[in-house]
């Protein structure tokens, strides 16, 4: 890449433009929001959720969840849904104090709704950041080879 290419990527995207040439996950980085709550690595909210320890819910869309399958242990909520909030409440038996960690694809979605979560009453939400796909906190659910159900 020229010089003047990058020169003009930096200026007119402000930087997310050269990091999503040179690195997807540094590109989501830096759209990535700062959760004040917990995290937990893809091989540690398996191993609690299996357990039972926290409630893991995969936020992503339908279609995302059909083409790789949600990981063993999660609870299905589209985030998008206007009852989302209530799906949530409706897992943890009306429990705001439940400790409940949410995935997406790369920890952008997921970070986001923990924030909202949190304004919202919600105690302990917990980010699984790397995600399904992976990202700049670790290489993503899928590539560590965790189990996965791809029905329902």
């Amino acid at each position: 890449m020229s010089r003047r290419a990058l020169l003009f990527g930096v200026a007119c995207a402000g930087g997310v433009g050269v990091a999503a040439l040179f690195n997807t996950n540094l590109f989501y980085a830096l759209i990535t929001e700062d959760v004040a709550g917990a995290q937990l690595t893809a091989p540690q909210a398996h191993a609690a959720a299996v357990e039972g320890k926290i409630t893991l819910i995969d936020i992503r869309r339908p279609d995302e969840w059909a083409r790789t399958g949600s990981g063993e242990g999660a609870h299905r909520v589209d985030l998008r849904r206007d009852d989302f909030a209530d799906a949530l409440l409706t897992l943890t038996d009306g429990n705001k104090d439940a400790p409940i960690a949410l995935i997406c694809a790369r920890g952008v979605r997921s970070a986001r709704v923990a924030n909202q979560l949190a304004k919202a009453g919600f105690t302990r939400i917990i980010d699984v950041p790397e995600g399904m796909m992976g990202s700049a906190a670790g290489p993503g659910w899928l590539k560590r080879g965790l189990p996965v159900v791809k029905e329902g």
